[in-house]
């Protein structure tokens, strides 16, 4: 079975409420489509916290978002093959995967692939409280590289995008944050994706970050809902 789900921020009470009622196993796998929350303060209490987690047993497939490191920057995790693609994880937590911008993963039979990151709107008030921003937590342009040639051998047709933002042309603006000026929001890494949609034949869109349950078309945004995989 594959489940998905949207930012953890880590509360995992939805996923183990879900584990708890099913008879999970470590050939399942749960996609958690960024902002998870594990690599988030560093050292001993992100650690500590894994080992807990990884006592759900059940695969969970994590997507890069803006409130977390990135797995490739951090010396304990290595790159490995799952699902027919590249994966990040720690040998430690086996069953804690991180999905690798621009691979396809063979999941359920459905060729899917990850795009992570976007723009911390609260970035100014995480920077001035010492809390964790990472300047990386966008895209860079070797990972968009990456992203389109990927797609060009898939000759731009994939079953399944899991990413962590959305094309711009698909905002839900009724989420706008008060206080934040939407003028001095960084929307790079939705214009690009919106290239990316516009070329692109999928059988569904699956994206986080904003807190909200919508589908719109194809597009479907995940906050707390924990659902089976569609196509």
């Amino acid at each position: 079975m594959v489940l998905i789900t949207g930012d953890t921020h880590r509360n995992f009470k939805p996923i183990a409420l879900k584990c708890m009622k099913h008879d999970f196993t470590i050939d399942d796998v749960i996609v958690i489509l960024g902002d998870v929350g594990i690599n988030y303060f560093g050292g001993v209490e992100d650690q500590n916290f894994k080992r807990l987690l990884s006592r759900l047993e059940v695969i969970l497939l994590c997507i890069h978002g803006n409130h977390e490191m990135r797995p490739e920057s951090l010396k304990t995790y290595e790159e490995a093959d799952r699902f027919g693609g590249v994966i990040y994880h720690e040998p430690e937590f086996p069953y804690l995967l991180f999905a690798k911008d621009g691979e396809v993963y063979e999941l359920d039979g459905k060729r899917c692939i990850a795009i992570g990151g976007a723009y911390s709107v609260d970035k100014d008030v995480r920077i001035a409280n010492d809390w964790g921003w990472w300047p990386d937590e966008q895209p860079s342009d070797e990972i968009k590289e990456r992203v389109e040639a990927r797609l060009d051998t898939e000759k731009w047709n994939i079953d399944i995008v899991f990413s962590h933002t959305c094309p711009y042309k698909y905002i839900p603006h009724e989420k706008h944050i008060p206080g934040i000026d939407p003028r001095t929001v960084d929307n790079r890494t939705e214009k690009w994706l919106d290239t990316i949609e516009d070329k692109l034949t999928y059988s569904r869109w699956y994206c986080g970050h904003f807190h909200t349950e919508k589908v719109v078309e194809k597009m479907r945004f995940m906050y707390k809902d924990v659902i089976e995989l569609e196509c």
